[in-house]
């Protein structure tokens, strides 16, 4: 097909294929089935939807769900016990910190973590008692009926089978479950952020000026990692790359509130990089915001290390459901 053409004059532009001005040129687009096809994979194979059972199915088949309940249960009365007991002894303003910000939000993921374990744990023993009495009713009725049984195939169900069986039993998380994924997500990057800025940047600096150190001080920067890290080591929720905007718009939504307090009264700054008077705060703000990327990246690390580890020592009971 000629794309050229020369004029009169004897310059040359490119031939008018079709009318662009009408309609139909701009809606004539129109995938084919394979198109269709390919888009719906690659669409399931996506992690923009979650199941409902993984928020609170822990990532191992033979560890029951309670113990998932359990340990939630457990980090969620320290971290409100700690909170408790910082606000009393240091008072309202450490609510100013975005330390305690990223700790009430842990608390808050792990309430609503025992919520919805104990959801779980219901449905959880529902099923199983449940397919307990099928089974008995079935045996009892097979004993006074000898009927026979259908012929059956031997071959083994395939395992797109099994993978649509699945697919049809499981149910999409409801607005409370994607809430408990986007804290886990906000503190992941928000904890790592926040206890590597205290040890590595605020200690040193405080250990010159020979400042004690509390105990309770120590803990708030500590025994959320732990709890978080305990956490996704059992728990089965996905963490892709892309969610790192819940995590910055999290730390953005704390530095306008910020901006909106000292513009109404004025107080100080909880920490020295926010004040806008220095002359680098620009280059300040710029760096923190370079920061979320290893945060998240670090966590990121830690979550294929947990799947390169249980997928091989336990790969017939680990439960993979990052897609």
């Amino acid at each position: 097909m000629n794309f050229v053409a020369v004029s009169s004059k004897g310059t040359w532009h490119p031939i008018m294929t079709s009318d662009t001005t009408i309609q139909s040129y701009w809606l004539n687009w129109k995938p084919t089935r394979n198109d269709d096809m390919e888009i719906q994979k690659q669409t399931s194979s996506s992690s923009l939807y979650l199941y409902e059972d993984e928020t609170w199915k822990p990532c191992l088949k033979g560890i029951h769900p309670a113990w998932l309940l359990a340990f939630r249960v457990f980090a969620f009365i320290v971290l409100l016990v700690l909170l408790i007991l910082t606000a009393t002894t240091d008072g309202g303003s450490i609510f100013y910190y975005y330390t305690q910000w990223t700790f009430i939000s842990v608390t808050i993921y792990f309430g609503l973590g025992c919520v919805l374990s104990m959801h779980g744990c219901y449905q959880y023993h529902k099923k199983a008692s449940g397919d307990k009495v099928i089974n008995v009713d079935g045996d009892s009725e097979q004993g006074i009926y000898d009927t026979p049984k259908l012929p059956q195939s031997s071959n083994p169900p395939s395992h797109h089978d099994k993978a649509s069986q699945e697919h049809i039993v499981r149910q999409h998380a409801g607005i409370w479950g994607y809430m408990f994924q986007i804290l886990f997500q906000i503190n992941a990057g928000a904890v790592i952020l926040t206890d590597c800025a205290f040890w590595f940047i605020i200690v040193p600096f405080l250990t010159i000026k020979d400042y004690n150190i509390n105990l309770l001080t120590i803990s708030m920067h500590t025994i959320n990692a732990v709890f978080l890290l305990g956490d996704t080591a059992l728990n089965s929720l996905q963490f892709p790359w892309f969610r790192i905007g819940y995590f910055c718009l999290w730390t953005v939504t704390y530095v306008i509130f910020q901006w909106i307090i000292h513009a109404i009264v004025k107080l100080w700054w909880p920490y020295t990089f926010l004040d806008l008077s220095s002359h680098y705060a620009p280059l300040c703000y710029f760096s923190m915001a370079l920061l979320h990327i290893p945060c998240y990246g670090i966590f990121i690390l830690i979550m294929k290390l947990k799947h390169n580890v249980l997928s091989t020592r336990f790969p017939d009971s680990y439960q993979y459901c990052g897609r």
